[in-house]
């Protein structure tokens, strides 16, 4: 049987177990420079990473793999994802990578891949790339070509210049006093001087990563230490991101949590306003609220939906020619200024329009009623749960009972050994027992 490396946002694991070792990254690093050592220039890849204890172990396997087929290396350090795919592209490099596993913990890793053009790689990059990788040794570059490594310095400096550069001009963040969690991650040097350098007052949590505490209790995941931070220093808005900084959840003055779905009505709404929104409307993911298609039509757009996953959004939106897209989990896709969801370029939009505004986040930000919504996770150790006889009917029935009035969505986690059994609808104590029925007849199944 054949070993599949990449899942539904790179390669990820727990650290020190396949696919998440040093030997596994280094053939990584020499499968996809082999891939993409195309024409007679010298070649470069870019790497950065978040904060993780592992990230020192994964950046030198992988640059050992690059350098060994003859690929020049030049290291960011910790720097957010969207960073890295931002200089993949003005750097003119070959091939970008991040070394994150995101939103997950400590003891988790991953590898993103970013073409020359700055977007994550198409499914046959991929596959190219896995034939390389399961298909025996690799040819390595003679002595004299074998590559170089170096880090530079100002990569984080660009980063902030290209972020700043995402608002107009005469757009200033003077007055407002901003909470930001940077989940002891990846952002936590850019996305404070960002907004302080646009004349913000920053409080920060979540800057002090020590290898082990990135995204513990803190960030776009847990935002409880946000929202009580918030409102013990009367700030005017909370900002959280994830451990790679390309998700965003924001809380109000009050300690309201407002997610990826709220967020994408308001760009939404305010890019059709002044004319910046391509395709009538904006790509969210199946798992998007309802309200958030009612709200949306009530301004006259279009809600598309891709599966889960930023990559989905992001294949959508350029396929039917859409700007705006995002989850509601946070990732928000913003493509006139970013490849990928870039949650401190998210933010800045928000906080234009507390400045446009000029009222409380409370009162701007809160857009729509969310209808009843519940997810819930069932956990199998093996075999295929949703293709049980008993599981499909159960599901048949669910839907004839929502009947148009509301939605389920079922599927197959991406990373883990679980069941995702979501449903809505405007009676919420129908939602609740149809999901029960469900999730019953999935721990049966499994």
């Amino acid at each position: 049987m054949s070993i599949s490396y990449f899942g539904t946002d790179g390669i990820r694991g727990r650290s020190n177990s396949a696919p998440m070792t040093p030997e596994i990254a280094m053939k990584v690093g020499q499968a996809a420079g082999k891939h993409f050592l195309r024409g007679d220039h010298k070649h470069r890849v870019v790497i950065g990473k978040d904060t993780r204890l592992s990230g020192y172990m994964m950046e030198n396997a992988l640059v050992a793999g690059f350098t060994s087929v003859g690929m020049d290396v030049i290291q960011f350090g910790p720097i957010p994802t969207p960073a890295v795919a931002m200089l993949t592209s003005s750097m003119r490099a070959d091939l970008g990578v991040m070394i994150s596993a995101s939103h997950n913990p400590y003891e988790d890793n991953g590898i993103k891949l970013f073409g020359p053009d700055g977007f994550k790689l198409s499914d046959r990059d991929e596959k190219a790339i896995e034939a390389l990788l399961t298909g025996g040794n690799i040819d390595l570059a003679d002595a004299p070509d074998i590559g170089r490594a170096r880090r530079v310095e100002d990569a984080r400096g660009r980063y902030i210049h290209a972020v700043k550069g995402s608002l107009p001009e005469d757009v200033r963040l003077d007055g407002l006093h901003i909470v930001i969690d940077c989940a002891n991650g990846a952002a936590y040097q850019v996305a404070p001087s960002a907004f302080w350098e646009l004349g913000a007052k920053v409080t920060t949590i979540g800057v002090e990563p020590n290898g082990r505490n990135i995204n513990e209790a803190c960030g776009s995941t847990h935002i409880e230490a946000l929202q009580d931070t918030v409102v013990a220093c009367g700030a005017d808005i909370g900002i959280a991101l994830d451990g790679d900084a390309d998700r965003l959840i924001v809380v109000d003055e009050k300690g309201r949590q407002v997610d990826g779905d709220q967020i994408m009505a308001l760009i939404g709404r305010s890019w059709s306003r002044s004319g910046l929104l391509r395709g009538d409307g904006i790509v969210a993911t199946v798992m998007s609220n309802l309200g958030l298609e009612r709200f949306l039509k009530s301004e006259g757009l279009d809600l598309l939906r891709a599966k889960v996953g930023d990559r989905h959004v992001l294949e959508l939106m350029r396929q039917r020619g859409m700007n705006v897209g995002g989850e509601q989990s946070g990732h928000m896709i913003m493509l006139d200024h970013a490849t990928t969801g870039d949650g401190t370029i998210a933010a800045l939009q928000v906080l234009a329009e507390l400045v446009a505004h000029q009222k409380p986040a409370s009162e701007l930000l809160h857009l729509f009623e969310p209808v009843p919504q519940l997810l819930k996770n069932v956990r199998y150790v093996g075999g295929s749960p949703l293709e049980d006889a008993n599981v499909k009917a159960c599901i048949a029935d669910a839907e004839g009972e929502l009947n148009g009035q509301g939605r389920l969505v079922i599927r197959k986690s991406g990373t883990e050994p679980l069941i995702r059994v979501m449903a809505e609808g405007d009676d919420e104590g129908q939602v609740k027992a149809v999901v029960d029925r469900i999730c019953d007849a999935v721990q049966a199944a499994a």
